[in-house]
């Protein structure tokens, strides 16, 4: 029994109570390959493929509403089945094209025109819209609209045989341009478009609209509920009126609210112009909210399914925090990740009572949150790094690292002392000299001496060096379709939104980490090996997300920065 429960699944549960589709329950996710997939996509292959997971026997297809050729490019198409065979799960066996469909949905604008229920408008684009009327105001006939049926065919004909140019003439539907729903007045249902399709090529130089496209598609493959966003609730009348008037097969449209997140834009014009404007480099970077950004920047599909599926599915619009998807990816990682140690601004401090070319392996846990895990030996020595955030000369109140006179236990090693700070000439502190006590080794006589702090480390004759990217959010504030100071969105971009750290010193087993290998870096935060810049052996780390909401601290201390507790 399915305990997943909302207004959309108890809708699909009503009509199977009810044999209203035959006990059947089949999706479907249609994408326009207009662009890269988003995090709000994501919700609604979540919920798509989820119902029909949830129903013995159930479908979900994926289809490309591909039609509108000059915006789609191959490049999308394959991104887009990538992402959904990611987020959902499923390796789709058989992909669906709206363009398939584009002989029977010409057929059935045929039919229309032969019942009087569609005609050839040689108004142009503006002359629609300015006779569409208003939302208190009816709209205005065509002086097209009352040709005859054989004028009608023989335009349409014509149309589909290229002998207009763009824009001069469109097929629309006979409704009632007095409609209260602008949507019912007249609209169109083929425009003219002398552009190559990328996977007709130039068979078509007529397109079907969305809406007129939408509803036969569903009809075609056998969809029974047909879910939508909320902007969609006006053109179900429209969807409804197509297919009754063709008399064909009937699915239920289905509205629901989309994703809206704070820190983030969604549009996928806004996440163009932030790629064609460089401000990011590409549809993969990982700070876009692009489902191939997230898989980039080392998100786990299971996080994303799990944010998806506490936001609910409700008809009411809001802005979900991101606070809440970060916490998902944390509450994932935090079980599956391995632990290792990585220091990111390395200072150097040399154990001067330990043996001079001495080294040792020590133990330490891969994940405490998973027993199986096990273990990992992590090479010791005379001298180590710790993080320069690590050591104050002057420390604050309640600063518990280390400091010069104080003790500090090294994670899985030794509790050690400062003794000495060395400077060079300019005042710049370049290394620690220190002792340790060699009993609170793990296991040693005084393992249990309590000191109040415990830091990272790693030997510096055995540390390799790798690039670390910082990410942060792309946005500085909740909302960021606001304007900056340049007066739009782009203004509100976060310039601090990537940080480069070169030369940072890594413990050894991490020079082997394979693309896409998640990793805890203790008391750091949580990264993966970049699955497009890193290789065994030249390993590139993107920061996925801190160990905490830093950004929580930022805005309760009106701007000041958090630094690493």
């Amino acid at each position: 029994m399915n305990e997943k429960t909302d207004f959309v699944r108890d809708i699909v549960a009503e009509d199977l109570s009810t044999n209203r589709f035959q006990g059947r329950v089949h999706t479907r996710f249609p994408p326009e390959p207009n662009g890269y997939l988003h995090i709000g996509h994501a919700k609604s292959i979540n919920l798509n493929y989820g119902i029909a997971q949830e129903n013995p026997g159930g479908l979900c297809n994926l289809r490309f509403d591909d039609t509108n050729p000059e915006k789609e490019e191959q490049e999308y198409v394959d991104s887009i089945i990538e992402d959904v065979k990611w987020i959902s799960g499923h390796d789709q066996q058989k992909v669906l094209f709206a363009s398939d469909y584009f002989d029977q949905m010409y057929q059935w604008a045929v039919d229309l025109v032969k019942k009087g229920k569609a005609y050839v408008c040689d108004l142009n684009a503006d002359q629609i819209r300015e006779t569409r009327g208003t939302l208190t105001e009816p709209g205005k006939e065509s002086p097209y609209r009352n040709r005859s049926v054989e004028e009608n065919l023989d335009f349409l004909a014509r149309m589909r045989k290229g002998e207009f140019p763009d824009g001069s003439r469109t097929l629309r539907a006979k409704i009632d341009m007095a409609s209260p729903n602008i949507n019912l007045r007249d609209p169109i249902m083929y425009r003219i478009v002398h552009e190559p399709h990328h996977r007709q090529g130039d068979a078509w130089c007529i397109y079907p609209t969305y809406d007129w496209a939408h509803g036969l598609e569903d009809s075609i493959e056998g969809v029974t509920h047909s879910i939508c966003t909320l902007e969609f609730e006006n053109h179900r009348p429209l969807y409804d009126w197509f297919l009754e008037a063709l008399g064909i097969y009937h699915p239920q449209q289905i509205e629901f609210a989309r994703l809206n997140l704070s820190y983030t834009v969604l549009s996928k014009r806004r996440l163009l112009q932030l790629v064609q404007g460089k401000h990011v480099s590409g549809w993969d970077d990982p700070r876009m909210p692009t489902i191939a950004g997230y898989r980039r920047r080392g998100y786990t599909p299971e996080a994303i399914r799990t944010f998806c599926e506490k936001i609910g599915v409700s008809k009411k619009d809001s802005i979900i925090d991101v606070a809440l998807l970060e916490w998902s990816v944390r509450e994932d990682l935090n079980k599956h990740a391995q632990r290792a140690m990585a220091v990111l601004n390395p200072l150097k401090v040399v154990i001067t009572n330990y043996p001079e070319n001495g080294s040792e392996e020590l133990p330490s846990l891969n994940n405490p949150e998973d027993a199986s895990a096990g273990t990992r030996l992590v090479p010791f020595g005379r001298e180590i790094y710790i993080e320069q955030d690590d050591f104050r000369e002057v420390p604050p109140p309640k600063y518990h690292r280390l400091s010069p006179g104080k003790e500090v236990r090294l994670r899985a090693a030794y509790i050690i002392r400062c003794e000495e700070v060395i400077k060079d000439g300019a005042g710049n502190i370049v290394e620690l000299h220190c002792t340790y006590d060699p009993e609170t080794r793990s296991g040693g006589p005084a393992a249990n001496r309590k000191v109040k702090g415990t830091i990272h480390w790693v030997s510096a004759r055995h540390a390799i060096e790798a690039e670390v990217r910082l990410y942060d959010r792309l946005f500085l504030t909740a909302d960021a379709s606001e304007g900056g100071e340049a007066g739009s969105f782009l203004g509100n971009v976060n310039p601090d939104s990537l940080t480069l750290l070169k030369g940072c010193k890594l413990e050894p087993m991490l020079l082997s980490a394979m693309p896409g290998m998640r990793f805890q870096f203790e008391r750091v935060g949580y990264f993966c090996a970049d699955i497009k810049d890193s290789n065994p052996g030249a390993p590139v780390f993107n920061r996925i997300v801190t160990l905490k909401d830093t950004w929580a601290k930022i805005e309760l201390r009106g701007g000041e920065t958090a630094a690493r507790e």
